[in-house]
């Protein structure tokens, strides 16, 4: 059982504690100060105001000099103030101010006479340059630096993108400092604010930010030497190299993702800090408290509400540990940042309340401090008094997780909340859950409460599902404490456990996008979960088969997600099913395989459901575009992602995606690959047959390439065909370039030649007994012509013989 934290503000120091007490009494009054500073060792405070630049000393501090720089317009203001390391002189850090115009001032408090300045210098180059923010990492001074062209007209979004980011690095040692030469990061860049962080920098739009450019967060990582755009709901969007030397155009960095932006909402930040894990924490405009983490992750930790920031209001932010203190509406708000809870509001008496910053590198750990009107205050979070004994966080996780289930089962309007639900005790299934949680969870050296007979049954009920959840837990809390050579295979387990279970619930959107992100950190892993799930594996024929039960397969395969209302399925905002994850892990990791498996999931679907039948997907996307769907998009095609798009459409077994694959095969002249689709899928259907031998017929009179193949191409000849229908054929695709009048080709011509047709033309023509057969019926009966009779030779008289011969020339009378 947690024990809840109770806020405790404690005055740690007076104004009487001060050196010069009064005139920091008056400063505070006359002016809220912009920023407030604590030197490492706790001995200053430093204030930035509208128009100075003030150091008080603490009583008891050796020394008696206290730090003032003012300015006053036109004269450029204060821009920058921090602390820097020095490691090699008798007091460790020293005093950074910076001026808008790119002068650098470095300060030392020396005990025995005060403050001095060590060195001034000279940040920018150019006289027309001027420091919007600046910043200090590791060594380094970054910042964002305008530099005005020289032309007096310019249209507001050229004056957008006269920025730039530069940095140098600062060595300073007993004498002085020593700068590098300076380098520009990012060129052509619009107006942002710089804030390091032990990861980075991060530039973060302000009000002054062009409106159509301040939609996302850029995050600038030395170490690694990239720099990346990240967007709310959207993540990082795209990462660039940025190695010394290396110069990054702004513009060419957006210009492929112009359109996506344009889509994005204007992103209006009331206050930002930044957190002890390294990240960014942001108070958008609709009152989410967000963390962005240095791969671009962005994480949503709190929700005060629409209503709760005004426009135009800034909100001060900073985090101390796993703490989020958050000064709002004149009330002090803390969230866990681990469960993202609100741990207490508390109203403040007075305004004119700042949080107090800590320099970094030295001394002390940083604590929560306030700076008020009559004083510094601590901010101490203690444990509450032990008989409080609050409701433990496992039963409100249940009744949140069964308000979920509830509403979305209920029939009524009225939205259900968790305190309906509690409500008078009206619903006992989540405190009986948490007491078996509890009776479960208890350490065996502690002897388990007594559950009641109907919580007894339940358990005995889910004790397979409870083992498992320890299972489960337990390789977590291993996860987090493994070496770097054992985490790989606690994941790979962690990963098929997670998988097992989200395979057994409901498809619904927080499943799929647990699902999603599991894939997208685990991908090795999750293909082996997969694989083992549906027990993936190649015959001998080189033929994939699966294993998997019905159940498995209508998770993969269910395209409109039944559980999903149609708002929600509009909300998924490029969350992947199941199917396309897992043709993305193949694509990935066995890109052979892909094909084989659409074809396998859909013998399975047409196995078990028809596209006319109401249990199964109608009207759903067909399997082979959805795995085309998600295939990465490159800019430039290489051969392995043509050829894979063309196996997917052939593994569709639909004459149109058919014909579609031969065609691209055609246009990429593989004749070999040509023929041996067309003799495959010539099979399928008489119809298909005498579209793809047209289609070869055509190519055949335009080339001769498809000679070495011909004797196959007559083999796919349709027996309908007739040689009229042929020559039509062969007119239509022949060229006005191909009818030379001369009887003999030119060597090497593509022209088709007769002789070329001969075994079609051939094949064509009826055979004899062919052509008997087709008169068959009208020949039946007498025979005819009649038989002619057999000849008879007789020996006549001669002198009748020669009677014979004169009698057709004698005359009558």
């Amino acid at each position: 059982m947690t024990q809840a934290r109770t806020l405790l503000l404690r005055q740690i120091l007076d104004w009487d504690d001060f050196i010069h007490s009064r005139a920091l009494r008056e400063l505070l009054l006359d002016q809220l100060p912009n920023r407030v500073l604590a030197s490492p060792d706790g001995q200053h405070l430093l204030l930035l105001c509208r128009s100075r630049v003030v150091a008080f000393q603490r009583l008891g501090t050796e020394g008696g000099g206290d730090l003032e720089r003012s300015w006053h317009p036109p004269q450029p203001p204060v821009v920058g103030l921090f602390f820097l390391e020095s490691p090699s002189a008798a007091i460790p850090w020293v005093l950074g101010v910076v001026w808008e115009r790119g002068k650098a001032e470095l300060w030392r408090f020396v005990p025995s006479t005060g403050w001095h300045m060590l060195q001034s210098l000279e940040l920018c180059h150019g006289g027309r340059a001027r420091i919007i923010s600046v910043c200090s990492w590791r060594g380094q001074l970054v910042w964002c630096e305008e530099r005005p062209a020289l032309g007096a007209l310019m249209t507001p979004e050229r004056r957008a993108f006269q920025y730039c980011i530069c940095t140098r690095s600062l060595q300073i040692g007993e004498q002085g400092a020593q700068l590098s030469p300076l380098r520009v990061i990012l060129h052509n860049s619009p107006l942002y604010q710089v804030l390091a962080s032990p990861s980075g920098v991060f530039l973060v739009p302000t009000p002054d930010t062009f409106t159509n450019i301040a939609k996302f967060i850029i995050i600038w990582q030395p170490e690694n030497a990239t720099i990346s755009v990240a967007a709310p709901s959207r993540g990082c969007i795209c990462t660039k190299a940025s190695h010394p030397g290396s110069e990054v155009d702004f513009k060419k960095l957006v210009l492929g993702y112009v359109s996506f932006l344009a889509s994005m909402d204007v992103l209006i930040i009331h206050g930002c800090a930044l957190s002890s894990c390294g990240g960014l924490l942001l108070v958008t405009k609709a009152g989410m408290v967000e963390l962005v983490q240095p791969n671009g992750t962005w994480r949503p930790v709190f929700d005060f509400g629409e209503s709760a920031v005004a426009p135009g209001q800034q909100v001060q932010l900073k985090a101390f540990g796993s703490t989020l203190a958050c000064l709002l509406g004149g009330a002090l708000h803390l969230v866990d940042l681990d469960s993202r809870q609100l741990i207490e509001k508390k109203g403040l008496s007075t305004d004119g309340v700042l949080f107090l910053d800590f320099g970094t590198g030295v001394g002390e750990e940083e604590e929560m401090q306030l700076l008020a009107p009559n004083g510094i205050y601590n901010l101490d979070l203690s444990n509450a008094a032990t008989e409080s004994q609050p409701e433990p966080n496992l039963v409100e996780m249940v009744f949140e997780e069964a308000c979920k289930y509830y509403q979305r089962r209920s029939l009524s309007n009225s939205q259900l909340t968790v305190e309906k639900l509690k409500k008078g005790d009206m619903f006992q299934a989540p405190i009986a859950l948490s007491a078996i949680l509890c009776h479960s969870l208890t350490p065996k050296d502690k002897k388990p409460r007594i559950l009641t007979e109907p919580y007894a049954k339940l358990l005995s009920t889910m004790q397979l599902e409870l083992q498992s959840y320890q299972n489960l837990e337990l390789l977590k809390a291993r996860v987090v404490g493994a070496s770097e050579s054992e985490v790989e295979s606690y994941g790979e387990a962690l990963v098929e456990q997670e998988l097992s279970r989200l395979l057994h619930l409901d498809s619904n959107k927080e499943n799929l996008e647990y699902l999603n992100a599991i894939f997208s950190s685990f991908p090795k892993a999750s293909w082996k979960a997969i694989q083992n799930h549906l027990q993936l594996q190649q015959n001998g024929d080189g033929i994939l088969a699966a294993r998997a039960t019905p159940d498995i397969w209508k998770k993969i395969l269910w395209g409109p997600l039944s559980s999903l209302s149609k708002q929600e399925e509009g909300t998924l905002n490029g969350v992947l099913l199941l199917f396309e994850l897992i043709c993305l892990a193949l694509h990935q990791f066995k890109p052979k395989w892909l094909p084989q498996f659409v074809e396998l999931s859909q013998e399975y679907m047409g196995a078990t459901w028809t596209y006319s039948s109401k249990e199964g997907p109608e009207g759903s996307v067909p399997l082979y575009k959805r795995a085309l769907a998600v295939l990465p998009r490159r800019h430039k095609c290489s051969v392995a992602d043509r050829d894979m798009e063309i196996e997917l459409l052939l593994s569709s077994q639909r004459p149109k995606a058919i014909l579609q694959a031969i065609g691209q095969l055609i246009r990429h002249q593989r004749w070999q690959r040509v023929m041996e689709a067309a003799e495959k899928f010539s099979r399928l259907s008489p119809l298909l047959n005498k579209e793809i031998f047209i289609i070869l017929l055509g190519e055949f009179s335009k080339h001769r390439a498809l000679d070495p193949y011909s004797d196959m191409l007559w083999e796919l000849c349709p027996a309908d065909l007739s040689a009229s229908d042929l020559l039509s054929v062969i007119q239509q695709h022949l060229s006005p370039a191909d009818c030379d009048p001369s009887p003999f080709p030119p060597e090497g011509s593509s022209q088709l030649t007769v002789g070329l047709l001969k075994p079609l033309l051939h094949k064509l023509t009826p055979s004899p007994s062919g052509r008997a057969e087709m008169y068959a019926d009208a020949l039946q009966g007498p025979t005819f012509p009649p038989p002619t009779p057999p000849r008879q030779h007789h020996v006549l008289p001669k002198a009748a013989a020669s009677q014979e011969e004169l009698t057709p020339f004698q005359s009558h009378t």
